[in-house]
């Protein structure tokens, strides 16, 4: 989940976690950045302050792990609102193919990235990969998949073994 912004004066690039899939005897991570290393998303106020946009939502998005006797981690939910007219390239996958389970462990929730136009009210997905011009009070809403879970969901453990 890579997204950059921009325009002639600055670029911006952040790369935004997901959940990771169970194993065969732990549950998935929730919010983290799998088979990637050495980067760290902006702290929110460092983001509004020195770019042209607004934090809108930053959150975990709740059920989008697939289940399985060990559960799938959630993605996450990130909305940002542009302050000014800009470049903004999304690049990232699972937004048609769910992320698979395993040895009987349900798919997770494949992502979804949205724009909403503020002048038009429109909502469009803009798809896994796709370069797109803002205007200031549009909205881009990022919801990154969650990890497949593992095992058959009937045989999950007691919370008391976990």
């Amino acid at each position: 989940n890579n997204l950059t912004f921009g325009n002639k004066r600055f670029g911006y690039y952040e790369t935004i976690a997901g959940g990771s899939g169970a194993g065969p005897s732990w549950h998935g991570r929730s919010g983290v950045h799998t088979h990637m290393t050495n980067t760290r998303i902006t702290d929110p106020e460092v983001l509004e302050k020195r770019y042209p946009v607004s934090l809108v939502r930053f959150a975990l998005r709740s059920g989008s792990g697939g289940t399985g006797r060990f559960n799938g981690g959630d993605g996450v939910v990130r909305e940002l609102e542009f302050l000014e007219g800009l470049q903004v390239t999304i690049l990232s996958e699972r937004r048609v193919l769910h992320p698979f389970g395993l040895d009987g462990g349900r798919d997770a929730k494949t992502g979804l990235n949205l724009l909403i136009e503020k002048e038009s009210g429109e909502i469009v997905n803009i798809g896994g990969k796709n370069t797109v011009l803002v205007s200031p009070g549009d909205r881009l809403v990022i919801l990154t998949p969650g990890g497949g879970g593992w095992g058959n969901p009937n045989d999950a453990p007691n919370e008391d073994s976990d």
